[in-house]
């Protein structure tokens, strides 16, 4: 437990860190997290018998990441041009299994490229949430952690508390519908008090925005147990020690940032 908390204040530390030291501290932390983060999930996958184009797919990632964060920071069409690399590289997954001696190459295809869509797209949009309005804003990524993060301590004490309905027991057994209603509501508390501070927004977006959160960031941790219950994986990786891997720390985000992207694109425009 000494362990677990330790790792989780320098954790927060660090990511509070990336988002408020400027757009450059706040791209490249993104970058080189969602690199890992694929990277991870890519491991796991060769675990467990599959064999992903590992190198093409961290490859793309990269390309995917750098080309979409110059096009919300600078979307001059000399930047939109970048996109032709994009037909390059990921072309090079499919025909790369060409040289290959494999027995299954679209499954390989298959799932390097849903590495992709799964961890690196989320990412994107999350740097994105950062121009929303064109210049660097850190409000809105820092929200959505603060969001997030409070939404996974509502559910857990909550939980621990007072749960005794199983959520979805087949994928997740220690998650709860009365974890889940907990986390909303802590979250949208959390939402009230961030409208006082962040003018952005008004308190009916912000908490609305909480709940978007609660509601995918929960799917996306559910969607990441079933992923590592059908390779028989526990947990993702040891890097966080008393926390497991990176994915099992950001899994809440891989669904909800591109919902949440999206919808505040759609009400700030």
């Amino acid at each position: 437990m000494k362990t677990r908390a330790v790792t989780g204040f320098f954790f927060v530390i660090v990511m509070l860190g990336s988002v408020v030291l400027g757009q450059y501290a706040f791209s490249i932390f993104y970058l080189f997290l969602s690199i890992l983060c694929l990277r991870e999930f890519y491991r796991l996958l060769k675990k467990s018998g599959i064999n992903p184009n590992m190198l093409t797919g961290l490859i793309n990632g990269f390309f995917i990441y750098i080309i979409f964060a110059l096009i919300v920071i600078n979307s001059s069409w000399a930047v939109y041009k970048l996109l032709a690399l994009l037909t390059i590289s990921i072309s090079a997954i499919f025909i790369q299994e060409l040289f290959k001696k494999s027995t299954s190459p679209f499954i390989n295809i298959s799932y390097t490229l849903a590495g992709l869509v799964f961890i690196c797209l989320p990412f994107t949009f999350f740097h994105a949430l950062a121009f929303l309005k064109g210049d660097f804003n850190f409000h809105y990524p820092l929200a959505f952690l603060l969001l997030l993060w409070a939404n996974d301590t509502g559910a857990y004490l909550v939980g621990m508390k007072l749960g005794r309905t199983k959520l979805f027991e087949r994928h997740s057994p220690k998650k709860t519908w009365e974890g889940f209603i907990g986390g909303i509501l802590i979250s949208g508390i959390v939402a009230f008090i961030i409208s006082y501070y962040f003018k952005e927004l008004t308190w009916i977006h912000w908490v609305f925005e909480a709940i978007l959160i609660s509601c995918f960031g929960t799917l996306g941790d559910l969607i990441e147990s079933m992923f590592k219950r059908s390779i028989n994986i526990k947990d993702s990786g040891e890097i966080l020690p008393g926390h497991g891997g990176l994915l099992d720390r950001f899994d809440g985000l891989l669904l909800a940032a591109p919902i949440v992207y999206t919808y505040l694109y759609l009400i700030t425009n």
